[in-house]
């Protein structure tokens, strides 16, 4: 079996860029989710797209760095490599929840807090370090997460099933073989942004519906609801690495494409809920996050992957795309601390609230940049050392 370390491929540096921006907007969605009115109302109203959005930049970066490297490589190398590339991090994210939890009992919503003995806690902890989701009997913070240390880890476990899937066999499909399967999971898709309820798991739903808001809980409608979110984007971003080996990302570039594509993520994500509180109108918003899902957010990627950059421009786009998956998994225990704080501190004036988000937000770049350079690198490093010899 392969044992050495493959080099890594040159990287798409506006995809990089991407995910970064990406980032940035799901921290500042999050903040300012504590201060909305709920799903038809919140500002950056779109933004829980990002996760869908990252599902498609996923799925081809792995066909790219992967798909023609397997006469190379075996399954468990391939495994090895994913792990060192995404735990590290899960690991540090979760900890540092740990570290919080006890500070994050002002809100409402977290009232159980008070009640945890901290030997649960600590049992909770080591189980989600292993991205082990969580039954709900076990929800040690009361919003019925896979980790209730750190909610948004619940799309790393996604990501990871995906990663197993395509290594075991989602891999030696043909490009028509993927095409089919993409096709067949843009209709679940669209099942779930027209509430189609084709297995019976979604009829609690109400301010989420014709959304694809979910998939964090060991629930029913929340797997099924995760799944949905997963298949189509990662395996569509997949399909459009392969298309793009196949020579299609050559015939076109946009100019200045990482410009526009940040621009293009930044509206799509502001766009206020379409059809706003109207039940009737509900629709008109899961017509849109269909548009998001099966259209726009593929065409960013293929446009971002097809263009180049320079300069200025690329320096960004690495310093975006290395802070990315660190700001991701770590910035959530920030997030509970200000909905805990904003919870209590009501009787303070607008500027007061505003100015602690905006800190809440430069500290959770902060913690971030200084968990990849600091820990996230140099743990990598030395896993590639450990695992993979010289």
């Amino acid at each position: 079996m392969q044992t050495t370390y493959l080099s890594s491929k040159p990287r798409y540096e506006i995809l990089d860029g991407l995910r970064g921006v990406a980032a940035v907007l799901v921290v500042a969605f999050h903040l300012l989710e504590t201060y909305s009115g709920g799903l038809t109302s919140q500002l950056i109203n779109h933004g829980y797209l990002a996760v869908d959005f990252f599902f498609v930049l996923s799925g081809f970066v792995i066909g790219y760095a992967y798909d023609d490297r397997w006469d190379r490589m075996g399954i468990g190398t391939f495994f090895k490599r994913r792990l060192i590339r995404l735990h590290p991090m899960l690991v540090l994210g979760t900890l540092f929840g740990l570290l919080l939890f006890y500070f994050t009992d002002g809100h409402p919503d977290f009232a159980r807090i008070a009640d945890v003995p901290v030997w649960l806690a600590v049992v909770v902890c080591l189980v989600c370090l292993t991205l082990l989701p969580l039954p709900t009997g076990l929800d040690i913070r009361g919003w019925g997460e896979m980790n209730p240390l750190n909610g948004p880890t619940w799309s790393l476990f996604w990501e990871y099933l995906a990663n197993i899937a395509y290594a075991l066999f989602i891999r030696r499909f043909s490009r028509k073989a993927l095409a089919v399967f993409v096709a067949c999971s843009a209709l679940l898709t669209l099942t779930l942004c027209f509430d189609i309820d084709l297995f019976g798991f979604l009829a609690t739903r109400s301010a989420a519906r014709n959304t694809v808001v979910g998939g964090w809980s060991l629930t029913p409608d929340q797997l099924q609801i995760g799944l949905t979110r997963l298949l189509y984007p990662f395996f569509c971003g997949l399909l459009i690495s392969r298309l793009w080996n196949a020579g299609a990302g050559r015939r076109f570039s946009v100019r200045g494409g990482f410009w526009w594509c940040a621009l293009a993520l930044v509206v799509l994500f502001s766009v206020p809920r379409v059809g706003g509180d109207d039940t009737s109108s509900y629709w008109m918003n899961g017509l849109y996050e269909a548009f998001c899902i099966l259209l726009a957010f593929p065409l960013l990627v293929a446009v971002g992957a097809a263009s180049s950059t320079r300069g200025a421009t690329t320096a960004i786009n690495k310093f975006l795309g290395d802070l990315s998956y660190p700001l991701y998994v770590t910035h959530f225990p920030l997030v509970y601390w200000q909905m805990s704080w904003a919870a209590t501190h009501k009787h303070l004036p607008l500027a007061t609230h505003m100015f602690v988000s905006i800190s809440v937000f430069l500290l959770a770049v902060a913690v971030a940049y200084a968990s990849l350079r600091l820990y996230d690198e140099p743990v990598r490093v030395w896993l590639r050392r450990k695992l993979f010899g010289r």
